[in-house]
C-alpha cells in the first residue's frame, strides 16, 4: 500500500515541467498548511518550501499535529518538485472571544497558486468552531477565508488560483471560492474539498454555491464521516484508505496508484448509517437546541484551563474528575439539554442499527 509520502518518494524527483499538478500534489498541499509555520514564517515573508524547512529544523523539540509530518517536511524540502516552490501570505488566527481558528498559505506552483487552507488544529477553540457548524450558517474561519482569497486574488493579478484544503480546511476552500467576488471566481481553476464538512440548506441553496459546483472536486474515504457531515451537492469520489472508521480522515492513510488516488465504488454501509444518524438527528433537533448543547459541553471543558487536545489527553484522569465534578455543578436545565440531545442521538443510531438489514457490516471493520 502507498500513500502520500511513498508518492514523495517516487515522484519527487519529476518536476512540475515535466508533468502537471495532479490530485495527489492537491493533497500534499492541503496537509503543508498544517506544518507549524507560525513558528518561523511572518505575514509578509516568502521563501521556498527548502528554505521554510532550514527555519523548521532549527526548533529544538517541533510542534506538528501528527508524527508522519515529521517525515513529510524533509520529504518535501529534498524533492525536485517540490523545494524549489515558493510560500508565501502565511497567516493564523486563533480567537477564544470570536470562536475561531483559521490558517492559510500560498504556494506559487509554476503556472498558478495554490491557495491551502487549514484544516482544524489541535486547539479547543478550534474544535468549538467546527461544531458550530452544526447552528450556524456561517463561522468566522468562513468569513476569514474569503476576504483572505479575495486578498490573494487581487495580489497576484495575473495568476490563476487553485482553491484547496483538507477537513475544515476543505470546507473553507468551497465557501470561499463561492462567495468571493466576481473578480476572483473567475480566476479560480479547480476547488478541492478533501474529506470536508458540507453546509447548512441555506447556503447549498443560494446561487453563489451552486456557481463553483462545475470546478469542485470532493475526495472522501470510504468509510467518511466527517466528509459526509451537514450537506453537500456534487459527486463525491471515493478513495480507497488503509485504516478503518474515523480514522480514515487521516489524509496520511489514503492510497495511491501513480499520480492518481486509488479509487472505490462506493461508500462503506458503516458511513451510509452515520450519515442517516446524523442527518436524522439534526433534523430532530433544532439550531437552537444544538447551540445550547454545544455552548454547554465546551464550557465544561473551558473547566479544565487546557486550550488544547494534547493537553486535554496528556492528564486525561485528572481532567476527566473536572469535567465530571463541572457537569454535577450545572444547573438542571443545563442538564437536561445534555441528556435529551445525547438520547435523541442514540435513540436514532439505534433504531437505525435494529432496522438495519446490514447489522454485521455497521459492527465490522471496513
Amino acid at each position: 500500500m502507498a500513500n502520500i509520502l511513498d508518492y514523495l518518494s517516487w515522484r519527487g524527483d519529476v518536476s512540475f515541467s515535466y508533468a502537471k499538478f495532479n490530485e495527489v500534489d492537491n493533497l500534499i498541499l492541503s496537509r503543508l498548511s498544517y506544518l507549524p509555520f507560525e513558528d518561523f514564517i511572518g505575514d509578509t515573508e516568502c521563501m521556498t518550501i527548502q528554505e521554510a524547512y532550514w527555519q523548521f529544523a532549527k526548533i529544538p523539540k517541533p510542534s506538528v499535529l501528527q508524527k508522519e509530518d515529521l517525515d513529510l517536511f524533509p520529504a518535501l524540502a529534498k524533492s525536485e518538485r517540490f523545494s524549489h516552490l515558493m510560500i508565501s501570505d502565511f497567516v493564523n488566527h486563533v480567537s477564544v472571544e470570536a470562536e475561531k481558528q483559521f490558517s492559510a498559505i500560498v504556494i506559487h506552483l509554476p503556472q498558478n497558486l495554490y491557495v491551502a487552507f487549514r484544516g482544524t488544529d489541535d486547539t479547543i477553540i478550534g474544535w468549538k468552531e467546527d461544531f458550530n457548524m452544526c447552528f450556524l450558517d456561517n463561522v468566522p474561519s468562513q468569513v476569514d477565508s474569503l476576504t483572505y482569497l479575495e486578498k490573494i486574488a487581487k495580489k497576484y493579478p495575473e495568476q490563476k488560483l487553485i482553491v484547496g484544503g483538507h477537513s475544515k480546511g476543505g470546507n473553507l476552500a468551497v465557501y470561499s471560492s463561492a462567495f468571493c467576488n466576481n473578480d476572483t471566481r473567475n480566476k479560480i481553476i479547480q476547488v478541492y474539498n478533501n474529506d470536508g464538512p458540507g453546509f447548512s440548506e441555506k447556503i447549498i441553496q443560494t446561487s453563489e454555491y451552486q456557481s463553483v459546483l462545475d470546478k469542485l472536486i470532493c475526495f472522501v474515504p470510504q468509510s467518511s464521516v466527517i466528509g459526509r457531515l451537514l450537506n453537500h451537492k456534487g459527486k463525491s469520489i471515493i478513495v480507497k484508505s488503509s485504516q478503518s472508521g474515523i480514522l480514515q480522515h487521516d489524509l496520511f492513510t489514503w492510497q495511491v496508484y501513480g499520480t492518481k488516488f486509488e479509487k472505490l465504488d462506493a461508500l462503506t454501509v458503516k458511513s451510509l448509517f452515520i450519515d442517516k444518524t446524523i442527518r436524522q438527528w439534526l433534523e430532530k433537533v433544532s439550531p437552537e437546541e444544538r447551540e445550547k448543547f454545544i455552548d454547554i459541553i465546551f464550557q465544561i471543558l473551558s473547566d479544565t484551563k487546557v486550550t488544547s487536545i494534547e493537553g486535554l489527553s496528556k492528564n486525561w484522569f485528572y481532567h476527566a474528575s473536572v469535567i465530571l465534578k463541572s457537569y454535577t455543578n450545572i444547573d438542571r436545565e443545563s442538564k437536561d439539554i445534555v441528556f435529551h440531545t445525547l438520547y435523541s442521538l442514540f435513540s436514532l443510531a439505534s433504531s437505525n442499527f435494529l432496522n438495519s438489514p446490514n447489522k454485521s457490516k455497521i459492527l465490522g471493520h471496513d
